[in-house]
């Protein structure tokens, strides 16, 4: 016969067991967005209250109404599908600007192989539209989202300089999932104009607070490539994001660096999922990967940090 002791604390773990249980359970009810329940790594999907919570644990920020309120991200990269449903009401046209054409309108080129994508999803994942009947949710769903385009064409200092220092008094977070080749050969960095832009945004930029720029730290690692050889992530001015997969692992192309902050979720193993955003033609997606896509869930969060503090 089990002691009262015993018994007392099993009741107390099958407690804690049934709490956990319900809280995800009750997860998937959350929004009415097609694929929030693909969303594995802002709810844990697993459905299993003996494993530990695996996910960036967004909700219960956004319980306390903390959603990227008032928080704006501009995305650099081949620009921004800014009419697209699930971005539309979130779209910053003052964090926004195409330095491939020299216009206002960052909106990518369209051709048959949907080639500028990538700054379309970097961006939906930051801040999709919430209970919408459209594609996902963003990490901050509240925040505003802005794009450049300067990837889609030869990509100069100047470029560079221009687009790292875009409009450093309204945008509070810059989000760029680009670099040097990711060859196992290749030393690269920013030059001097750029050098200079990332040096005036955090001494200056958000109000001088400083700007915060968040950056994927290369997808190399079967290539031997170590992000040291990143001038942009390893610079001392950025927060550099490597990835985890769905099973907490350090995915195959993640490469090894020191200068590497943090990690967010992203594909992993053939058969892990990976990470679910909007797509060019007012389309949904659910197969952005790599650590283009961890550097935009890192920003989302720290559109939440800003709006809590």
């Amino acid at each position: 016969m089990k002691s009262p002791t015993v018994l007392w604390a099993e009741q107390q773990y099958e407690k804690e067991r049934s709490k956990r249980s319900v809280l995800r359970d009750s997860a998937l009810d959350l929004f009415n967005d097609p694929m929030w329940n693909q969303q594995w790594y802002l709810q844990d999907t697993r459905m299993t209250a003996a494993l530990p919570k695996l996910d960036l644990h967004v909700i219960p920020v956004w319980q306390k109404g903390i959603t990227g309120k008032g928080v704006v991200i501009t995305v650099l990269d081949d620009g921004l599908e800014w009419n697209h449903t699930d971005i539309y009401a979130n779209y910053d046209p003052e964090a926004s600007y195409d330095f491939n054409d020299n216009d206002h309108d960052p909106f990518p080129r369209y051709d048959p192989t949907n080639e500028n994508k990538h700054g379309t999803r970097c961006a939906g994942e930051i801040a999709m539209q919430a209970n919408n009947h459209k594609c996902g949710v963003g990490v901050a769903y509240n925040s505003k989202v802005g794009g450049i385009r300067m990837l889609d064409g030869i990509v100069t200092d100047a470029i560079e300089a221009s687009s790292i220092g875009f409009n450093p008094g309204h945008v509070d977070i810059y989000s760029a999932s680009w670099g040097p080749n990711d060859d196992g050969k290749t030393v690269e960095g920013p030059g001097r104009l750029a050098q200079k832009a990332f040096e005036y945004g955090v001494k200056q930029g958000r109000q001088g607070k400083g700007s915060i720029f968040v950056w994927a730290s290369g997808n190399g690692g079967r290539q031997g490539d170590n992000c040291d050889c990143d001038g942009y992530t390893d610079s001392i001015y950025t927060i550099s994001i490597s990835s985890a997969s769905q099973q907490g692992l350090s995915p195959w192309y993640a490469e090894k660096c020191s200068s590497t902050l943090a990690t967010s979720y992203s594909s992993g193993d053939y058969t892990d999922q990976r990470i679910t955003s909007a797509d060019l033609h007012n389309d949904c997606t659910e197969t952005h990967t790599g650590t283009s896509a961890s550097a935009p869930l890192a920003a989302g969060i720290f559109a939440l940090a800003l709006e809590a503090k």
